[in-house]
């Protein structure tokens, strides 16, 4: 029997009967996983949307007036998220394409590469703790969303770099070489050649921190205040500065556990849980779409 015969040869019973049982475990996981998230999508908006209203959304909470709102938090989290990718993206795809295409020490890079992954394995309480000492002590911001957003810089940093460098390793190196030998200098080589080829990983890094920044609290709640209220006055830019750079306030997940754990409000925590999967979707959507067109481009 050649290799041809041996390879195309009908399997036996017992390798036919292993496969499928195989196949049917591999089905069965992710039919359960699947049956999970719709479940745990499902719970959430079948308690929290009828709990949801403009006023809710919309307005300030104020005991005295027996309102409930949360417009501080929706603000305050999308500020957080804003001022945090500022920061991050820069830095993070900055590091690896650093790490991947101009270093030339690799017991360096092997080390830095060790330092990131144990980092990004980090309990976030730890972030939390050495933000508060640093940030809001050492350098003098205080409770504020400023402190929180460096702070969740310092948390998601790894995730980005590292995802970044194993997009960029993905892109063959003929295509570095390729766009050498027509003449392109490295820079040109990177920004035209090897980013357009690793977006999808870029943009699946940032995914994966906004959506660790959108679920975060332990962090912000030692750095940005659990207060759920406005604390900016005047115009519109003055309302931004003075809440981001000077004020304390809490995000729609520290909002979520004061109404779950300090007032056991789990009709109005609920309705926070909705307006964080809307908000984590619309922020994925959005990162997909622009991954695509940077692609194009």
């Amino acid at each position: 029997m050649n290799s041809h015969e041996s390879i195309t040869a009908p399997l036996s019973a017992r390798r036919r009967t292993w496969n499928g049982a195989v196949r049917a475990l591999l089905y069965a996981a992710a039919a359960l996983i699947c049956a999970l998230l719709v479940f745990l999508i499902g719970y959430i908006l079948y308690r929290g949307v009828p709990n949801l209203s403009w006023q809710f959304l919309s307005s300030e909470e104020s005991v005295i007036n027996d309102i409930e709102g949360i417009l501080p938090s929706i603000l305050n989290t999308l500020y957080v998220i804003v001022a945090t990718l500022i920061f991050i993206l820069p830095l993070g795809v900055g590091s690896a394409i650093y790490l991947t295409e101009y270093a030339t020490n690799k017991k360096l890079v092997s080390v830095i590469e060790f330092a990131t992954e144990t980092l990004s394995g980090m309990p976030s309480i730890i972030f939390a703790l050495v933000g508060m000492m640093v940030f809001c002590q050492a350098v003098g911001l205080g409770t504020s969303l400023l402190a929180g957003a460096f702070s969740l810089v310092m948390m998601t940093l790894p995730t980005i770099i590292r995802t970044t460098q194993e997009s960029l390793k993905t892109v063959p190196q003929s295509y570095r070489e390729g766009s050498l030998a027509l003449g392109s200098g490295k820079w040109h080589m990177i920004r035209t050649v090897v980013l357009p080829s690793s977006i999808d990983g870029i943009v699946t890094g940032c995914i994966l921190s906004i959506g660790r920044i959108v679920g975060e609290s332990a962090v912000l709640m030692f750095t940005a205040g659990m207060g759920m209220r406005m604390a900016f006055g005047g115009d519109t830019v003055a309302k931004f500065l003075d809440n981001f750079f000077g004020a304390a306030g809490s995000t729609l997940t520290v909002s979520l556990y004061v109404y779950a754990k300090e007032r056991a409000d789990f009709d109005h925590a609920f309705a926070v849980a909705v307006v964080l999967l809307a908000i984590a979707l619309v922020i994925n959507l959005a990162a997909k779409l622009a991954g695509k067109k940077l692609k194009k481009n």
